[in-house]
């Protein structure tokens, strides 16, 4: 089941998103160092779930369990309210190849429609080889990579930038 995370969830994501921090450290701009420092983080989380630009969805196994999450976030600027970002996807890694995360990424282009927007970007780390694919088996076309995007324990990690247009 998929479905739009609210501040009940909060707790389980927080839990979940630390597992990402931890589990998948090279694919996230924060570190789970910098995420425990936070003075409330499940307020914040709260906060982030409740916000006007911001639609975060959870995936639920059969035993009504969070195992993956995916924010869609739009934007505030007339300029730019076309665009929609993904951004903090993951799925636990015991319930990966079951289809949450495409079903994730369906929910968020589902809501991206509702609200108009016409195109959605993601940046995903250029040797996560699963993703990418995934990416591109929806519709996601790759246009650029930045170079030593990113640099976690002094290894430089190449970012890809991807669109899918609604």
């Amino acid at each position: 089941m998929i479905r739009r995370l609210t501040g009940v969830d909060a707790e389980n994501y927080w839990d979940l998103r630390l597992e990402a921090l931890q589990k998948n450290p090279e694919a996230y701009v924060t570190t789970y160092e910098e995420a425990i420092k936070k003075e409330e983080p499940i307020q914040e989380v709260i906060k982030n779930l409740q916000g006007e630009h911001s639609y975060t969805f959870g995936a639920f196994d059969e035993n009504n369990k969070l195992v993956g999450i995916v924010t869609l976030l739009t934007e505030l600027r007339a300029a730019l309210r076309h665009k929609g970002h993904i951004v903090g996807m993951y799925v636990s890694s015991q319930s990966r190849g079951k289809g949450y995360a495409r079903n994730l990424i369906h929910e968020s282009v589902k809501e991206a429609k509702k609200l108009n927007v016409e195109q959605i970007g993601l940046s995903v780390v250029s040797d996560n080889i699963a993703a990418k694919e995934l990416y591109h088996s929806i519709g996601f076309e790759s246009y650029g990579v930045e170079k030593r995007a990113l640099k976690i324990d002094e290894v430089y990690r190449d970012e890809e930038y991807m669109v899918l247009f609604l």
